[in-house]
């Protein structure tokens, strides 16, 4: 005997037959550190505004996702420039960096989802070129290296940021100069290290000098005036207080009045 099928359970198993069908291609997930853009091929085409955050999300199976990873990412480069004089030299540079989160849509857009080899690696290339040709090797490999990191991380900091790349942090890893060139100014950091050693004992002798100097003036001037202030008067005087506040003293002693120069003197018995 044939049984009517239920024609609630018909379409239940008939949407799920679909959805089991259809699978990935009407569902996505967003992971923690990504963000997504969608591209509506029938209606809007590529969503610029809407960013969608980490989670699970429906999407029609006629639209595309793009999904970015939005965490700080790292770029190693070395490159060959040339310095302010034409001369030859190698070096390693890394940026770090990551898309401006409310902006991959424009980024995508733009340079698609390989920006990095077409916006990050060229721009921090040129940037370098830009800044370090600017500067004398010796500069670069010495006095001035913080300088020409911040110069470099500046520009291309100004140029990514207008393309929707925001820059962390870049660093210059390594400079590497022919061995005579290197050799020559590493001769020629010692010997300017050894005469500011130099001048500086020098300086701090004659410091010491002066110091010295002022400190003899000083004490010749004291004496000076000690010696201009004792009269004869002055110390007979002093004498007597000496002699008033010695003879209250229980100790045994034998003071006799009119000594020498008029002064009292005190004799133990």
């Amino acid at each position: 005997m044939n049984q009517k099928i239920n024609p609630i359970l018909l379409i239940a198993g008939t949407i799920f037959l679909i959805l089991f069908t259809l699978g990935s291609s009407i569902t996505y997930t967003v992971q923690p550190g990504e963000r997504a853009i969608i591209f509506r091929k029938f209606t809007s085409g590529l969503d610029k505004e809407n960013i969608y955050q980490p989670g699970f999300h429906f999407i029609a199976p006629w639209n595309n996702v793009f999904i970015y990873e939005v965490k700080e990412q790292k770029v190693e480069e070395s490159m060959d420039i040339l310095d302010k004089n034409g001369l030859s030299m190698n070096i390693e540079i890394t940026v770090r960096f990551n898309p401006t989160y409310s902006r991959i849509g424009f980024l995508h857009e733009e340079f698609g989802s390989s920006y990095v080899d077409r916006l990050v690696i060229p721009e921090v290339r040129s940037s370098a070129r830009k800044v370090m040709g600017t500067y004398e090797a010796e500069e670069i490999y010495s006095t001035k290296r913080n300088e020409v990191e911040t110069g470099i991380i500046e520009e291309t900091k100004k140029v990514l940021a207008d393309n929707n790349v925001d820059v962390k942090a870049l660093l210059i890893r390594s400079i590497k100069l022919p061995e005579k060139i290197r050799q020559a100014i590493d001769d020629k950091l010692k010997q300017e290290q050894e005469a500011a050693a130099y001048r500086y004992r020098l300086e701090k002798e004659a410091s010491e000098a002066q110091r010295r100097k002022i400190a003899a003036e000083g004490e010749a001037t004291a004496n000076k005036i000690v010696n201009n202030s004792l009269t004869p008067n002055l110390l007979k005087m002093r004498g007597i207080e000496a002699t008033i506040e010695l003879s209250k003293s229980s100790n045994s002693k034998l003071v006799i009045i009119g000594g020498e120069d008029g002064m009292p003197l005190i004799l133990n018995p």
